[in-house]
């Protein structure tokens, strides 16, 4: 008799030796549903919805799940992959990383969609939970609809690009791996030192795979979002620097924000007077306006912060990367002896520039820094500076950010005449004045965040969220839904400010806000084009060339000999109506008032409301006065760019390496 080997098993039991049998899908929407933070002592729902667009490498199987178990998991249809990882992920930063979304898309591009949105969340340390479809493990079928089919590689798919920006991956290829692969992926998306992108990618038969399941993987469970606890040590160290330093400053990152920080940096800066800079992700991680705050830094800061930063002899780091922009390209601090110290809890930013590192939580580490320092106070010469720079600073601010005070248009006939009478400063004024405290404006990529970074006041409880980690165009429309979502408090009003470029990338969200009653609003500076991009190029290369809308030249085409530049009237495109037609209420004032009835009458608007306004193209705020290394071309054939080359040269010159 022909004996045959045992079956192999379809479960794996628990202690309880009891399973349940379901798919894969519904095994991951059941685990999703079940899972809690717990952070100082608050237990919320870990992942409270999902978002998605279904296809074909979806619809079957987390479709079918999320159908069955939307009242444990609500679904939110969206429009465009990309920008659901971004709500997501301004859903995740405006809860200060214990909460976030979960977004599926089906296989081939709804996938590869979401790889910038991976990439967001990583390189900014936010939890984003990514479930995109993929093409089929059994193969049986042949190459299948969107399926990547490299000849060479055929286990590599599209969603492999993930790899490279996520801080975990992990394909699903049979049921049983979600026993791991699930706690793993919680695991990371709860560590603030792991955090980022984490994405289990399902091949489209897998999803539908049944197996059975102990029944503990779905019992609730918490996920404790821990505050690393400073070494005694390395505080007192610190704090030695800081009472042996005559310019001490304080940069103060995101890492403030997320772990609640603010009041007691504002407290440290109060008690001390150590003067506190902030980058992109840290505005507003000075809660109050004092003789120690000192504003934004580096490339769109305060050219009066810079000069201080270049003559600090200690720099303390707190919470943050570290780029370019803060740095100026390494060529910002310029004091001979200057040193370096650290408050993190991601090792590898906090010895960044050689610092002395304190590994800590933030609040952990700044309470810990204040009670060490005691009755320090920084040296008097030095606070003298600092109230100097404030003070030239302030009324600078203030005469560039004023809507009453009329541009000199005149006084500039180099603008480009289209009507505009505002300036995009004299804008960022009105919403100034029109924020209150619980208020939010969000901007990433272009003009707006750098000029809200070097303008905008984020103290007395108005909370600015700039992404500028990856500087993405199309994440302000979708992350203000989310910061939305993360804040229902009606009193609260949400704004995205954004450039009329990235309006027209991608508007497609609007309707999602429509859909659901998302109430925010977005302001357009209609300056027709990528201004700062522009600014940028005139600044290395000496001439402008496809950045603004523009139409392109009588009698010319792209074909042919004749290729004219895109250099003739600028583009009519009616942003009022695109936005109008995708279901948001619409303003078009023009003039500060108008601006200021449109804020006023659309406050308590119950879903999107989108208010484009006219701002004059090339009339930027002061220059921050340092230096960004952008290499200018090294030869030429029409614009000689010889001095810029030297001008290249002489911010070269002054970069350094600390560490």
């Amino acid at each position: 008799m022909t004996q045959h080997p045992a079956p192999q098993s379809t479960a794996v039991p628990g202690p309880s030796g009891r399973t349940v049998r379901l798919t894969v899908a519904q095994a991951i929407v059941r685990y999703i549903a079940a899972q809690y933070s717990l952070a100082d002592g608050v237990r919320e729902r870990f992942v409270p919805a999902a978002l998605g667009i279904f296809g074909h490498g979806n619809v079957a199987g987390l479709g079918q799940a999320l159908a069955e178990h939307a009242d444990a998991l609500p679904f939110v249809q969206g429009r465009n992959e990309q920008a659901l990882g971004h709500l997501a992920t301004g859903f995740a930063r405006a809860a200060k990383r214990r909460r976030t979304l979960a977004v599926t898309a089906s296989i081939g591009p709804g996938s590869t969609n979401l790889v910038t949105a991976a990439a967001l969340a990583t390189v900014n340390r936010i939890p984003l939970l990514l479930l995109p479809g993929d093409t089929y493990a059994t193969r049986r079928q042949g190459p299948v609809l969107q399926q990547l089919d490299l000849p060479g590689t055929p286990d590599v798919t599209v969603n492999d690009a993930f790899r490279p920006v996520s801080r975990f991956f992990d394909r699903i290829t049979r049921p049983e791996q979600l026993l791991t692969a699930l706690p793993q992926a919680f695991r990371v998306l709860a560590n603030p030192e792991e955090t980022g992108a984490v994405v289990l990618a399902l091949p489209q038969d897998v999803q539908s795979h049944a197996f059975d399941f102990p029944v503990e993987l779905f019992a609730e469970r918490d996920w404790t979002i821990r505050r690393r606890v400073p070494d005694a040590a390395e505080i007192a160290r610190l704090a030695e620097r800081i009472r042996g330093a005559e310019r001490p400053l304080v940069i103060a990152g995101g890492g403030v924000v997320y772990a609640d920080a603010q009041d007691v940096l504002t407290e440290l800066g109060r008690g001390t007077g150590l003067p506190i800079a902030e980058t992109f992700a840290g505005k507003g991680a000075v809660t109050e306006d004092g003789p120690w705050s000192v504003f934004g830094i580096g490339l769109e800061g305060a050219p009066t912060t810079n000069r201080l930063a270049e003559r600090a002899d200690l720099v303390v780091h707190v919470g943050t990367r570290l780029t370019d922009f803060a740095t100026a390209s390494q060529s910002l601090f310029a004091d001979p002896g200057v040193r370096f110290a650290s408050i993190n809890i991601v090792e590898h930013d906090a010895v960044k520039q050689g610092a002395e590192a304190v590994l800590g939580d933030a609040r952990l580490a700044l309470a810990a820094l204040a009670a060490e320092l005691g009755d320090y106070r920084i040296p008097a010469a030095w606070a003298a500076d600092v109230a100097g720079a404030r003070d030239a600073w302030l009324p600078v601010r203030d005469a560039a950010t004023d809507p009453d005070a009329p541009f000199p248009l005149a006084d500039h006939p180099e603008l480009p005449v289209t009507g505009a009478t505002l300036t995009q400063g004299q804008l960022i004024g009105l919403l100034q004045e029109h924020a209150r405290p619980g208020d939010t404006i969000v901007a990433a990529a272009g003009g707006p965040p750098g000029d809200l970074q070097k303008v905008w006041d984020a103290t007395g409880g108005r909370a600015a969220h700039l992404e500028f980690g990856f500087s993405c165009m199309g994440y302000e429309l979708p992350a203000a839904m989310g910061v939305r979502l993360a804040d229902p408090d009606p009193a609260h009003r949400v704004t995205a400010l954004i450039g009329d470029g990235t309006f027209v990338m991608m508007p497609t969200e609007i309707v999602t806000a429509a859909q659901e009653g998302i109430p925010c609003t977005i302001v357009v500076s209609e300056n027709h084009g990528y201004q700062v991009i522009r600014r940028l190029q005139m600044w290395r290369t000496g001439e402008h060339f496809a950045n603004e809308f523009r139409y392109r030249e009588a009698g010319g085409s792209l074909a042919g000999s004749d290729v004219a530049g895109l250099s003739g009237d600028y583009l009519r495109i009616d942003l009022a109506q695109i936005a109008a037609g995708l279901g948001a209420e619409v303003r078009t004032p023009a003039t500060a008032a108008e601006v200021r009835a449109a804020l006023a009458e659309t406050r308590d608007a119950a879903g999107p409301v989108v208010i484009v306004v006219p701002t004059i193209p090339h009339a930027d705020l002061p220059a921050s006065e340092v230096w960004w290394d952008v290499s200018p071309a090294e030869a030429w054939e029409r614009v000689d760019t010889s001095a810029k080359l030297a001008e290249y040269g002489a911010g070269r010159a002054q970069q350094r390496w600390h560490g």
